[in-house]
């Protein structure tokens, strides 16, 4: 798996702030995979409160998946 860009790590202790994150990590990824056009977000989550989001040559361009760890 590639990356373009260096993955966001994200680490909360309540939803709310975990819905804030993830967003704010996906507007930033998408931005970037609009200008190639060739990759997906991935959003793995690593264990409780603890996600990753990283675009990925292994999810389709315009897709958003989540894998859990």
């Amino acid at each position: 798996m590639s990356t373009l860009i260096a993955p966001i790590n994200i680490e909360v202790t309540s939803r709310h702030l975990l819905d804030e994150r993830l967003e704010d990590a996906v507007r930033d990824l998408r931005e970037v995979a609009m200008l190639t056009g060739s990759h997906g977000i991935l959003i793995t989550r690593n264990g409780p409160g603890h996600y990753t989001a990283a675009l990925s040559d292994q999810v389709p361009f315009g897709m958003t998946r989540e894998l859990i760890r």
